[in-house]
Formats: C-alpha cells, structure tokens, sequence
C-alpha cells in the first residue's frame, strides 16, 4: 500500500485553489484523479494525503513547489476589508485574500534576513465603526500626516510614505476591476505589521493613490473592529474610509485655500496636477468641508458627465502611478549582500517565479537575469537563528521544475 506524503497542509491547498480560481473539480481534471480524493485531502490530510507521484503532478499545476505543500501557515491575519462586499464577488475576494496571504508571508520570510521600517500609524482603537464621528476620522488623517512628518503640503508619493511608514504593498493586475484592494493587520512573534493589495489593472495614478490612502483608512480606523462587519455596517466603513483618504490627501487648510469660489472643473482640473488627486475626489472633499453644498455637488458632477463622462478624466495620463519598492529592494538587497542566489529565492518562498515577480514589484524575468542592487532595506547582520535560506525551507526530496500556471502537466 503507497502512503501519502507525510506533513501535508489541507489548507495549502485550498489556499492555491482559492487564489489560481480553481475548484476541487477542475483541479482533479487536470491531474487525472477523482473530486472526491481532493475532497479527502481538503478535509482529513492528517489521514489522506496525495502520494507523492500524485503531489508532484499537482504542485507542477498550481505553479507551486512540492515542499510549498507541508508547510503550516504562518501567522494570524486579520480579516481583510474588500473595496466591495457583494456576494457576487465572492470568489474573487478568496482569490484576492490567496494573493494577500502569499504577500504576508512572502514578506515574513525575508523579515528573517532584513529589518523593515518600524510601523508608524496611529492607534486609537476604535471598535465600533458607528461611533467614529466625521471630526475623529479628520484627526485621524492629521495624526497620520504628522507621524509621518508630511505637513501640510502636496504629498508627492504616497506610496514611498506608506512603505516608509512600514506598510508592505503590492500593486498588480489582478483581473478582477470590481475590486479596488484590500488591506488586512498580520500578527506574529515580532508584533503586527499592516499590509495592502492593490489592484493595478485600470493604470490611473489618481485612482491608485486614492486607492491606497483608503487602505490606509481602513487600518487606522478599522484595526480593533471586530471581523465580518454586516453589510450596512461594511457600508458605513467604506464611507469611512474614503473620509480619510480625501483627509489625508486633501488636508483642509492648505487645500481650502487653493480652491477658487466659485469652483469650477477647469480650477479642479489645474488642482488636479498639483495635489495627485482627481477632480471627483476632490469634489467630494469640498462637500466635506463644506464649502460647496449638496446642489453645487451635484451640479459639478452632472457637469463633469456632460464634459468627459464618468471613468477618466483631462489630465489622466500625465502622471504615472506610484509603485511599491520596498520589497523589490529588499530582494535585490539580499542576492546583492550575498545572502541568497537570485536562482534560490523562487525556492526558498515555495512560489513560481511569476508569482514573486508579480507580488515584490520585479520586473517579468528577473530571476533569469541579474539585476541591479539598489540598498533599502537593513541586513540582520547579528542573529540567534542565523539559519540560511537553504535550511529548512528548501523542497525536501523533490527538484520539481515549476511551470507557467495553468500549464498542467502530462
């Protein structure tokens, strides 16, 4: 009688099938076998576990490494907060959440090698999203731009300020346009560190940096909420959080006083260049402040529909969206010192090179080229458990070549 491979994970696998968008159905068409055998790893891995053979067809067709399979989970993580909660998206967020997940820990495992900027955001533990009050949300922006010594002024890059700030970020295309990001809180041994996903699939550098400064919200904000908000209450959350992102990027003074009254979308459009913000989202600011009422709002907007429609905008082109460095720059950190071959790090995460590619913010084909070292990150030069990325973490007993997903091998 064959036995299954020892130490393997059931929620590894639901995790791959989650994020490749596969069910356990279309998994077992592609390597060959029956619904119910996965059915049987899904639900008692401790007793049925695919044979090696078996394991080795389907690591090659989920693009993951054999050994990527037996690991536990690392960390606990906070449920992430979608842009949108209906239930028709419900597959893609558990695929959005796969992806977020392989973020955090991809970034845990390189935490092993480098420090990261120290968290800097705000705590004031609110727990009950219906008792933040509009005033609270503005002093939270404030207390925000002031932890992070921006002032009063334009912020340049947002997502330089955030990473500085140490939030990971990725931004990539993720082929689901329905949902913005997500951002979620990871707590492990060393504390909690916030991370963000971003969508990048619609190019709008006005859209992205909005986008982010709304996570930004939801973890300063929503960070002791409890998890599964209702609907109406993840309604008021959102709300919420586009609060704080026009605060944070709009703050009320100094914007106040750039604005011309009456405002016109010609003004908001020159507004538009110098404060990264699009001219929708700074009309929604000025209702806000009160500067303009609810009948110029409107007036604005059906102005703006007559003029150039809903969905882009004068002015979109001229700046390119702000990009996540600090993981990117940790990697080429790390094979720059020495302390891992380029070729070794698909090996050591247990994801395709694709995959890391996509998450850190390398180019297409960097692990088959060497790449450029740009310092960022901080070396642990002095560390009790100083164990090399070979040790451990490397696949145990398998050399298995990882394939362009959804190839399926034959």
């Amino acid at each position: 009688m064959t036995r299954g491979v020892e130490n393997f994970q059931p929620t590894r696998l639901q995790q791959a099938l989650s994020t490749r968008g596969l069910t356990q159905g279309q998994l077992a068409s592609l390597i060959g076998i029956s619904p119910s055998t996965i059915s049987k790893w899904m639900k008692e891995g401790a007793k049925h576990s695919p044979e090696a053979t078996t394991l080795e067809r389907l690591a090659n067709t989920l693009n993951l490494s054999v050994e990527w399979f037996t690991r536990p989970q690392r960390s606990a993580v906070s449920a992430p907060l979608f842009r949108s909660n209906a239930q028709a998206l419900k597959t893609a967020r558990a695929k959005l959440r796969g992806r977020a997940e392989w973020l955090q820990e991809m970034a845990q495992l390189f935490n092993q090698f480098a420090d990261y900027p120290e968290v800097k955001l705000p705590d004031f533990e609110f727990r009950e999203p219906e008792a933040i009050s509009n005033a609270e949300i503005e002093i939270a922006a404030e207390a925000c731009r002031a932890m992070w010594q921006l002032g009063q002024t334009p912020i340049q890059d947002l997502m330089l300020a955030a990473e500085g700030a140490g939030i990971i970020v990725a931004r990539e295309e993720t082929e689901i346009s329905a949902i913005e990001g997500l951002s979620c809180w990871v707590h492990d041994a060393s504390g909690s560190r916030p991370f963000v996903l971003l969508s990048a699939d619609k190019a709008n550098a006005f859209r992205s940096r909005f986008d982010l400064a709304h996570e930004i919200g939801h973890l300063v904000l929503h960070k002791h909420v409890p998890e599964g908000p209702a609907p109406e209450r993840h309604s008021l959350m959102e709300k919420q959080a586009h609060r704080f992102a026009g605060a944070l990027l709009l703050p009320p003074e100094t914007f106040a006083a750039d604005v011309r009254i009456p405002v016109s979308l010609d003004s908001l459009l020159v507004l538009k260049q110098k404060w990264g913000v699009s001219v929708a989202a700074m009309v929604m600011r000025l209702s806000a402040l009160d500067l303009i009422d609810d009948t110029d709002k409107l007036n604005l907007f059906k102005r703006q529909s007559s003029r150039w429609g809903r969905k882009a905008e004068p002015g979109d082109d001229k700046r390119e969206p702000e990009s996540p460095r600090l993981l990117r720059r940790t990697i080429e950190l790390l094979v720059g010192a020495g302390v891992m071959p380029t070729e070794g790090i698909p090996r050591f995460i247990g994801l395709s090179e694709r995959d890391i590619e996509q998450l850190a913010g390398l180019r297409e084909g960097y692990f088959s080229k060497a790449p450029e070292v740009v310092e960022l990150a901080t070396l642990r030069v002095a560390r009790g458990d100083s164990r090399s990325p070979g040790q451990g973490q490397q696949p145990a007993g398998s050399t298995t070549n990882v394939v362009q997903f959804p190839k399926a091998s034959r």
